[in-house]
């Protein structure tokens, strides 16, 4: 048989090879084109955006800062227009969070292992205040807290103006044992419930408490924040958790006996004293078991803390004074809570209703699905469906519906104008209707 090639054969070579060398030379390189046509991603809210971009990664956060989006990733910070959707500017940084809200907003950013932080504009980028001491740093809707610790172990805490140039008020705390650093590290007070298709922090950062609570070494060092002051020092018996809440200190203790857990929660007002106790009042801050022992802080908002009754039924309880905001029924259950509102789940787990502390009593209801679930912003009550995955946007004081969309995509943000929601590596913006 004879050997080589035929000339169809001898063509296709000849224009691979042509087109390899015009590609590496540059006339000519559809791979671009070709490979963005291959990753480009369909509408992740049809109907609902409007706009949608292509991130450059897998975003760890999104937040509406003032006019600006300010995406973090593991290591930069980027900020995107909340107009159209426009890339503004990129920092290297390696975390990165938003202090104060609409036109007082600012981006806080610094690097791990590294002391210092910087305070950025959210549109332009221009870094408006500098720190090269802080090791760690919390960022709320109306100030900036950080704390500087030297060689020997003293630390100082200071809170900011989001936009100020020199503290608020400086305050020493003696040597903090535990180490704090990076941004908004955790601190003894409460948590979030959580939601499917729901980020975390969603409602962004809260007010600045009227109390702090510092961990130090098993230790916790209360600082009054209106003033600046070390008001007092709390050590809790290994039977107990301290939470900051409401501004009260809340002592949880909770003691084994008969195969079960006997709780109890005081809270005082240092350095007054007892301000309101419970007994029988279980905060949810132990596992199930007979061992009590207490590793969560209480789920609520910031002046709310959920709790159960000894015969199994959820309460809603004002930190502050003690007060039984909602009493549910059996099967009941809190799915959402902020500090004025609360979304309860049905018995038959079919319907969520809003309630409002301030008018004491319902002021909507929604049928859901099974696994549905829920979070509060100051702007939007966010309920996420399943089967078929479907996001809505209420407004949490009457029910009306602000945005509802179906799509897979997680909600990372709600301002007060629209939420920003993230599938994968492109985000978009959904406006309220």
């Amino acid at each position: 048989m004879a050997s080589g090639g035929t000339p169809r054969g001898y063509l296709a070579i000849f224009a691979i090879v042509t087109f390899v060398v015009l590609a590496l030379t540059n006339v000519f390189n559809p791979w671009p084109k070709v490979w963005g046509w291959v990753t480009a991603s369909g509408p992740i809210a049809e109907g609902s955006s409007q706009w949608q971009v292509k991130l450059s990664g897998s975003p760890e956060s999104a937040v509406i800062a003032g006019d600006a989006v300010i995406v973090e990733y593991r290591t930069r910070v980027e900020s995107y227009g909340l107009g159209a959707g426009v890339k503004l500017w990129q920092s290297d940084a390696d975390w990165g969070s938003v202090a104060g809200r609409g036109n007082d907003a600012v981006v806080v950013t610094g690097k791990l292992l590294t002391k210092g932080y910087q305070v950025l504009d959210p549109g332009s980028g221009v870094v408006r205040r500098s720190d090269t001491t802080a090791t760690a740093v919390w960022a709320y809707a109306d100030a900036i807290v950080d704390l500087s610790c030297a060689k020997g172990g003293e630390c100082r805490l200071s809170a900011w103006d989001p936009r100020g140039a020199r503290p608020l008020w400086t305050v020493s705390t003696g040597g903090i044992g535990f180490v704090l650093d990076a941004a908004n590290p955790d601190l003894p007070d409460t948590q979030p419930l959580g939601a499917s298709q729901v980020d975390d922090q969603v409602a962004g950062r809260p007010y600045l408490p009227a109390l702090l609570g510092l961990p130090d070494d098993g230790r916790v060092r209360i600082v009054d924040t209106a003033v600046g002051r070390v008001v007092q020092t709390v050590t809790p018996k290994l039977e107990e958790r301290v939470s900051v809440v409401g501004g009260r200190v809340l002592t949880v203790t909770g003691k084994a006996g008969d195969g079960t857990c006997y709780y109890s929660v005081v809270a005082t007002d240092p350095p007054d004293g007892v301000v309101w106790r419970r007994d029988g009042l279980n905060l949810r801050t132990a596992d199930n078991g007979s061992s009590c022992k207490q590793e969560r802080d209480p789920a609520g908002g910031d002046d709310v803390v959920l709790g159960v009754d000894p015969v199994g039924r959820e309460e809603l309880i004002a930190a502050h004074d003690g007060r039984r905001l909602w009493y549910g029924e059996k099967d009941q259950d809190v799915v959402a809570v902020s500090d004025g509102y609360a979304i309860v789940r049905s018995a038959d787990q079919r319907t969520f209703s809003g309630r409002s502390f301030s008018r004491g009593g319902v002021t909507w209801r929604r049928g859901v699905n099974d696994g549905a679930s829920a979070a509060l912003t100051p702007y939007a009550a966010v309920v996420a469906n399943t089967s078929p995955r479907r996001i809505l946007a209420l407004s949490p004081a009457s029910g009306q519906v602000l945005v509802e969309t179906r799509t897979e995509a997680k909600v990372f943000a709600c301002g007060p104008d629209g939420l920003i929601a993230v599938d994968g590596r492109d985000m978009a913006y959904l406006p309220y209707r």
